[in-house]
């Protein structure tokens, strides 16, 4: 079935190939990112090009996920058009690399408001029309970091594990309006996303010096530590993301796997998500509320 899809930060990388992969999939993707009218237009008219030339629905749309006005409009221009919202892609982040310490408490902040924060304005716009309509899915583009945490991204993976404990707790609280949700877990890629070369960097420089006397080795080899973790035999294709993407939106409602890990370098979240799943269900069972763990298709029993 053709589905209506938000999907968050598609201008560049892992959202941008998402946003296609869906749409030549048949369904009707509003590719949404910052600045459609301004530094990002030649992304939005990328995005309407490759719409034209395959003949397909992907549709560029303004939503900044820091701010309120901007969701409700993107909100409101996708109901004007398609009359219901299928699916959530939760996509949008931003990288930081460097020294914990020298990050200022601002720049933790902003990783927080972006990576974190984002998600929960851009549900506070999307779940009343999903909670409507009885069905939906979020869809959190989340991080192997968020378990297994390497060194120099510390704004990074504590805003993506905290996002990953909010899709934890929002499962629970929609799955008796029928809404399902599933976490993807992308482990390392070192092309094909916009994350490295976007990165940003402490502004505490001062600070950063101080730590290099004795991490410079560390911090100027992460790149070729970070490749040395895939075998030489292995390409990490980042479209093995939006194929997965597409595998959990097109199974049937109720089918679709809680999480999922689509790595090649084998980091390790694997396991771990594997002993937390037991132990999520564990405890849901104990609490005496394991129809939490099943969303309910409300709108196919006509509630």
């Amino acid at each position: 079935m053709t589905k209506v899809v938000i999907i968050t930060g598609a201008g560049t990388g892992m959202g941008r190939l998402i946003a296609r992969s869906l749409a030549q999939a048949g369904h009707t993707v509003y590719a949404t990112m910052r600045f459609v009218e301004g530094r990002n237009r030649d992304k939005a008219d990328e995005a309407r090009a490759f719409a034209s030339d395959h003949k397909v629905n992907l549709r560029p749309l303004e939503l900044d996920v820091n701010s309120d006005a901007s969701i409700t409009q993107a909100v409101q221009t996708v109901l004007e058009n398609e009359g219901r919202i299928d699916v959530l892609v939760h996509n949008a982040a931003h990288l930081y690399f460097g020294i914990t310490e020298a990050f200022t408490p601002e720049q933790i902040l902003a990783s927080l408001n972006t990576n974190t924060v984002g998600t929960l304005r851009v549900n506070r716009g999307v779940l009343p029309v999903m909670r409507r309509q009885g069905l939906g899915l979020l869809l959190w583009i989340g991080s192997g970091t968020s378990r297994v945490v390497p060194p120099f991204l510390a704004p990074y993976t504590a805003a993506k594990a905290a996002m990953d404990s909010f899709a934890d707790s929002i499962s629970y609280e929609v799955a008796r309006f029928g809404i399902e949700s599933s976490i993807l877990m992308p482990g390392p890629f070192m092309e094909g996303t916009a994350h490295f070369p976007n990165a940003e960097f402490p502004a505490d420089e001062t600070v950063q010096k101080e730590y290099l006397a004795r991490y410079e080795d560390a911090i100027a080899r992460n790149e070729q530590a970070t490749r040395a973790l895939f075998a030489e035999d292995v390409t990490a294709d980042v479209q093995a993301i939006a194929d997965e993407a597409l595998r959990i939106i097109d199974l049937p409602h109720g089918s679709r796997p809680y999480r999922s890990e689509v790595d090649f370098s084998d980091f390790g979240d694997a396991p771990v998500n594997a002993v937390a799943s037991v132990m999520r269900e564990r405890l849901l069972q104990r609490f005496g509320l394991s129809d939490l763990l099943h969303p309910t298709n409300i709108r196919s029993q006509g509630e």
